[in-house]
């Protein structure tokens, strides 16, 4: 470049055009950043009629800093679907390279070259700035090339937008609009960044008379290599001039478009996505949020019940479908999708709350069979599981979402009449079987030792049993075991005997607010006049709401779930094993346990230390599929004839060739996946186990050889 004048080594912006055409622009360039402005203010004063969060305006610098974290490296984009991922890498990192580079452009020309004098594009940065922004837009079309084929070819199920919560006919099946949007975004991104690179080429060809125009054009490679095909065709500078006059008005015209209608379409999600990734809360279904007792009403009832931090989450949702992938509902049939249940109330929001002024109660509400209502059978479908929340790339909040307007139902009395018994029945005796207190520790009696009563004296383990452990009758031989393992471990435990109410998790997550707050409270007053030093459990459902929600109510303690502690005691060679038992296993996370708390490794440890051989099934760890029991579904049978969950993973269990043990860790896991290995037609060819009872197998005598090859008791 030393052979040219820097100054001349740059590009004349409106070279070639008249004033008049030039104040056009300008004019058309203002007009596209006000109607920016408006879109925004108006989805500003949308979110403004939301209730208030104040949690949102807390930590502001961290979650700022983990929202940057989340965007730059698209770590929640590319979980579990590496293509897409690294498609939206390049469109994300081109788009945004172009975007400075405009920016920088209008810097230089409109800023500082006219109101100080200051020029800086031009030279070596000019020249490297063409390259930048020719790698930019490359990357930005090879990952929008690839969203098309995606898109029209692959056509994974998740994007077709099927509805399971409607009916072909009904006024809101119809999803084909956003199948428009999808496409329209595509090819005008695509015609934005080829027109640009057309536009570019022509340019080249138009001035290859100037040297420091031509013999620098490798700077620009994909313009350069146009600009060669288009000589090459027989193109002359007078038809290359031409050609960009037309094509620069075109591209203009285009990308101010786009900017003027980035407020009113998908590509908001550029902003509310990354506002919702920032406002997240690492807590979002572990720890459900407390009812307000001045509010004038539970629960979300109205769209303007919906915090603004949750219409900003239905504003960020791409439609991407990984959560209507991952619900187990939706894989067995229900009426549900979450991102269904997101974009309806979307729509409803966007049709009521971004007019000027606010339509007629009555034209609030959410629930109903109305044109973007949400139906109770829907709402009741949902196993609170936490996949949704767990996958969704821009941290959207379905879970609390939903259970929110649970709350309404619940407070209105609309929900299954066996629901409803079985509420009463806790509310009335403390436990979802209706047995009496008395009963709750019955299964202490077949014991060969007298477990402490954590109650009258002190102990270092207190062990909160939970409902399905104490009194379904399959279970309590599960429990009987893992207190023998105490006992032979020489743990100082107890129990609180019939002072033990229902821990509340699922009575919570049903929406029942103020039965699950009674139950809390009570569990922690009688906590805290027990003396202990850490709590263990063998329910996973009891160490959730102990761990993340007893400390809202003041019950804040040292928890773990039996799996951690037993591995602790084989480390410490408290529990001995006698031999291995060498069983094919697979084993199932409990959503409780592995989404919710991260408790991955301590199950598997125990596996091992069995000597079973482990294989995972696909869906595993924080992938874990649901057995259907969670959010209170174990109490409502589901409709006769429909799919459950638990069926489509038995299913999915007995394509392991050679399985002898479906492993579990959870007391509703036993009852749901032993239900199930019968209905599905695979008792016989495995067993469900819990791990409590592998491990009592490997403290057992070592069975004869002539027995030795039998299948797991």
């Amino acid at each position: 470049m030393d052979q040219f004048d820097p100054t001349q080594v740059t590009r004349i912006l409106f070279e070639g055009f008249s004033l008049p055409a030039i104040a056009i622009f300008y004019v058309a360039g203002i007009a596209a950043l006000a109607a920016f402005a408006h879109g925004c203010y108006v989805e500003v004063r949308k979110y403004k009629r939301g209730s208030a969060d104040p949690a949102s305006a807390t930590l502001l610098w961290q979650r700022f800093k983990s929202m940057a974290g989340l965007v730059l490296s698209h770590r929640t984009i590319a979980r579990r679907d590496t293509a897409t991922g690294n498609a939206h890498r390049l469109i994300f990192f081109g788009f945004a390279l172009l975007f400075i580079a405009t920016a920088t452009i209008t810097l230089e020309y409109d800023v500082t070259a006219r109101l100080f004098g200051w020029k800086f594009w031009y030279g070596d940065f000019y020249l490297w700035f063409s390259l930048a922004c020719d790698v930019a837009g490359l990357a930005l079309t090879v990952g929008l090339v690839y969203m098309m084929v995606r898109r029209g070819w692959i056509k994974p199920p998740k994007l077709d937008y099927a509805r399971p919560d409607r009916q072909p006919g009904d006024a809101d099946f119809d999803r084909r609009g956003y199948r428009i949007e999808d496409w329209a975004l595509l090819w005008t991104l695509i015609l934005i960044g080829v027109t640009g690179f057309v536009l570019e080429g022509a340019r080249l060809v138009w001035l290859q008379e100037r040297p420091e125009v031509w013999t620098l054009r490798w700077w620009s490679p994909v313009g350069a290599l146009l600009a060669e095909g288009m000589r090459a065709v027989g193109l002359t500078a007078e038809g290359a001039a031409s050609l960009r006059g037309g094509l620069w008005w075109f591209h203009g015209l285009i990308a101010l478009a786009f900017i003027a209608l980035i407020p009113r379409t998908k590509v908001k999600h550029v902003f509310t996505a990354g506002g919702s990734l920032m406002l997240r809360d690492p807590l979002a279904a572990q720890r459900l949020p407390k009812t307000d007792p001045e509010a004038k009403a539970v629960g979300y009832s109205r769209i303007t019940d919906l915090t603004w931090k949750h219409l900003l989450n239905l504003d960020a949702c791409t439609k991407c479908g990984r959560c209507h992938e991952a619900c187990p509902a939706t894989a067995a049939g229900a009426p549900l999708s979450p991102r269904d249940v997101i974009l309806s109330l979307r729509e409803f929001a966007n049709d009521a709350l971004e007019k000027k002024e606010l339509p007629a109660e009555a034209r609030l509400d959410i629930h109903g069979k109305g044109v973007g209502q949400v139906f109770m059978e829907t709402l009741w479908s949902c196993r609170t599981c936490m996949a949704c929340v767990e996958i969704c790339p821009v941290a959207i909040e379905h879970v609390p979402i939903i259970v929110q307007m649970r709350r309404k139902l619940v407070e209105e009395g609309q929900m299954d009449p066996l629901l409803t018994k079985t509420l009463q029945t806790i509310h009335k005796t403390g436990n979802s079987f209706g047995e009496s207190k008395r009963k709750r520790p019955a299964w202490t009696k077949a014991l060969p030792f007298t477990i402490k009563d954590a109650r009258k004296e002190p102990v270092d383990v207190l062990w909160f049993v939970g409902d399905y452990a104490s009194f379904d009758p399959r279970n309590q031989k599960v429990t009987q075991g893992f207190a023998r393992l105490l006992h032979a471990a020489g743990i100082d435990f107890g129990i609180l005997y019939e002072g033990e109410m229902n821990a509340g998790n699922d009575v919570r997550r049903v929406g029942e607010e103020g039965l699950y707050e009674l139950l809390a409270e009570n569990n922690i007053a009688l906590l805290g006049k027990s003396m202990f030093k850490r709590i263990v459990t063998t329910d996973p459902h009891s160490f959730n709401t102990i761990k993340n929600e007893y400390p809202d109510f003041g019950g804040k303690y040292e928890i773990v779930h039996y799996t951690q502690m037993v591995v602790d005691l084989l480390k410490d060679r408290r529990l001995k094993l006698d031999h291995k038992l060498g069983y094919r296993t697979t084993y199932h996370d409990p959503c409780h346990l592995g989404r919710f708390n991260k408790q991955f490794d301590a199950p598997r440890a125990l596996i091992e230390a069995v000597g079973c051989e482990l294989i995972d099934m696909p869906r595993s760890k924080d992938n874990s599929f649901c057995c259907g029991a969670g959010g209170g579904r174990i109490w409502v049978p589901d409709p006769v004839g429909q799919d459950k969950p638990a069926h489509n993973r038995m299913r999915e269990a007995a394509a392991i060739e050679g399985l002898q043990v479906f492993a579990v860790a959870c007391p509703k896991d036993l009852t749901m996946f032993e239900d199930a290995l019968k209905t599905t037609g695979n008792e016989g060819k495995f067993v469900v186990r819990e791990l409590i009872e592998l491990i009592e197998e490997c403290m057992a005598p070592q069975p004869e050889p002539a027995t030795a090859h039998c299948e797991p008791a």
